[in-house]
């Protein structure tokens, strides 16, 4: 069997001219990294059992190990940037080539082109707000390598009562209609009547069996709700229209804490925003063995990655910016100007990323993102570089993010002191635009292993760059070293670049209506009317 099955895809490769797809587990993917790097042994990542003999440190006495970042308004020649044109042409790019080299990876050149397709539009009501929502799908060009299909799959979703085109926020998770029409009682009698039409039709002998049950009707309006997961009526809706989401979590399954506010969809719309939802998934899979499939595969024909390469995080924010290329070409009732990226814990790691790398997007609400997003590296506090090189979240990253958990390679050991950048950094890269670092608090389920501390530092370390772009940081010292956050449900929110740790858990819809409110107020947009809110 192996045999036939290595003559077919070698006869597919003579077709084609295309080398088979590779098909690793992570473990093998990880291992051919390992191979690729010289690199013989990793240090183990820490355990987030504080029980456990290697456990991660929570002692900030020993937090500190690398107390001094490198500096970001210094050029690798020593000098210093004092000008704005010296940040974007000089230390800017140099930046960027290190994240993109040692951390997050390249994004090929000459990526293949999307063709978006909206595959259905829905008028619906969500608390009594009318809305259109569609969902839509980016089919990327795979003629260079059509083993490999991607289809990226959003759902955007705007008000109708709001003049003008509206702000949106795109967020990383599971897109989904919000609340799907469902017919009227009218409109299923309707098709009830035409539904026996067709029976008759096909098969007359089925007229006897409806004569005798003249009150029997193929469909009924609760089975059609059941079918939606609709209830039975919105409040003020029309009969037969699903009833309003209840308050929750909602964005991002599997995400635990307490939750005490509306949902962040919720929230954006009485506040006259959109949203979208895009699932990464179908940009890339969230694994290692997925490396030789999802857009890095298809780019890369099937073949694992070069150290180079980018990884997980890194694709998914492209696959946010390619969104947004659609939203601006595509959809007048989004103010492309106004596109925000969202997202909680690893999708808050790439909603950083893709603000620091995507240039049309213009703000971004970073949740609970921890280590590779804005967490230092050169912490030693809760989640490490040792997490993220080990086999279970090294597709994040560039394989070169390997080196820095190295015990034993071909070019000795490296620690997360060496490596050229870190989070304040991929901060910073984000300026002069709207950047909302978002936490909750350990007690509720945003748990230490995040290092809120550690992010709070980082925020503290980028502000000079936002500064010398003409706009306010968080207002403190720039001392990353002496600077403490300060106490929970504090807003700093004066600047463009902004700080809140709420007192909830591993999400950011308890900041929602603080980063809605501190946007609006940044973009000189005037807050929601109460008829707005209400959807009158």
């Amino acid at each position: 069997m192996l045999g036939l099955l290595m003559l077919a895809s070698t006869a597919a490769m003579a077709q084609t001219g295309n080398p088979p797809m590779v098909t690793f587990t992570a473990q093998e993917d990880h291992k051919n990294m390992m191979e690729q790097l010289g690199i013989k042994a990793l240090r183990p990542g820490p355990s987030g059992n504080e029980s456990a003999p290697n456990h991660a440190n929570y002692d900030e006495a020993l937090a500190n190990p690398y107390p001094n970042l490198p500096d970001v308004l210094t050029l690798k020649n020593g000098k210093k940037v004092t000008t704005p044109e010296q940040w974007w042409n000089q230390r800017r790019p140099e930046i960027v080539e290190d994240f993109e080299r040692e951390v997050i990876g390249r994004v090929p050149k000459n990526m293949p082109k999307i063709n978006w397709q909206v595959k259905l539009v829905d008028k619906e009501m969500v608390n009594r707000i009318p809305v259109i929502a569609k969902q839509i799908i980016g089919h990327v060009d795979n003629s260079a390598y059509p083993q490999i299909d991607v289809n990226i799959e959003m759902t955007l979703v705007v008000p109708t009562n709001v003049k003008g085109p509206v702000p949106v926020l795109m967020m990383f998770g599971m897109p989904g209609l919000p609340a799907p029409s469902a017919p009227t009682a009218a409109e299923v009698t309707r098709l009830n009547a035409a539904l026996k039409d067709l029976l008759i039709k096909s098969d007359p002998s089925l007229k006897t069996i409806l004569d005798e049950h003249p009150a029997w009707q193929p469909v009924t309006l609760p089975a059609v709700q059941s079918a939606f997961g609709l209830g039975g009526g919105a409040p003020g809706g029309r009969p037969g229209a699903p009833a309003a989401p209840a308050a929750g979590p909602v964005d991002v399954p599997g995400i635990a804490g307490v939750n005490n506010d509306p949902s962040s969809t919720q929230q954006l719309l009485a506040a006259g925003w959109g949203y979208c939802t895009i699932s990464t998934a179908s940009i890339q899979a969230d694994n290692g063995a997925g490396l030789t499939r999802g857009i890095i595969g298809l780019v890369n024909k099937g073949q694992p990655r070069k150290p180079e390469d980018w990884g997980a995080l890194r694709a998914w924010a492209w696959g946010a910016g390619r969104a947004l290329d659609y939203l601006e070409a595509k959809e007048p009732a989004v103010d492309a100007k106004k596109v925000g990226i969202e997202g909680v814990s690893r999708y808050g790691k790439a909603a950083l990323i893709a603000l620091a790398f995507e240039p049309k997007f213009n703000m971004a609400l970073v949740g609970s993102s921890g280590e590779g997003g804005a967490k230092l590296h050169r912490r030693n506090f809760g989640e490490a570089v040792e997490s993220l090189t080990g086999t279970g979240e090294f597709h994040w990253m560039a394989g070169n993010f390997m080196k820095y958990g190295a015990s034993d390679a071909k070019f000795g050991a490296k620690t997360p002191g060496d490596i050229p950048v870190d989070s304040h950094m991929l901060i910073a890269l984000c300026a002069p635009r709207l950047t909302f670092i978002s936490y909750g608090i350990p007690e509720q389920g945003d748990a230490k292993w995040l290092d809120q501390q550690g992010s709070y530092m980082a925020t503290v370390a980028a502000g000079p760059v936002f500064k010398l772009l003409g706009k306010k940081d968080l207002g403190v010292s720039n001392d990353y070293n002496k600077e403490k956050m300060p106490p929970v449900n504090t807003p700093m929110l004066d600047g463009d670049l902004a700080w809140r740790q709420h007192d909830q858990g591993h999400q950011d819809q308890a900041n929602m209506k603080w980063f809605i409110k501190w946007a609006d107020q940044k973009m000189g947009r005037p807050a929601a009317t109460p008829a707005v809110q209400a959807g009158r």
